[in-house]
């Protein structure tokens, strides 16, 4: 009996520890997904920075002609 109680037991403990690797695993891929998220936002607002001063630069040289 004794036996098959810590085979329960590591049986259970595994299981445990396999489902806490993969809540951290989920995660690690959700901040990961946040981050990609983030640095797209950032690159969309330099691109139209970077549109709105080239805008602002072709007006510029328009008025002056």
């Amino acid at each position: 009996m004794d036996s098959q109680n810590a085979s329960y037991n590591a049986g259970q403990a595994k299981g445990q520890a396999q489902e806490k690797a993969s809540n951290m695993m989920d995660k690690a891929s959700d901040a990961a997904h946040s981050a990609q998220d983030s640095m797209q936002e950032g690159g969309q607002q330099m691109k139209e920075k970077a549109q709105g001063a080239a805008d602002g630069i072709k007006n510029a040289l328009n008025s002056n002609n």
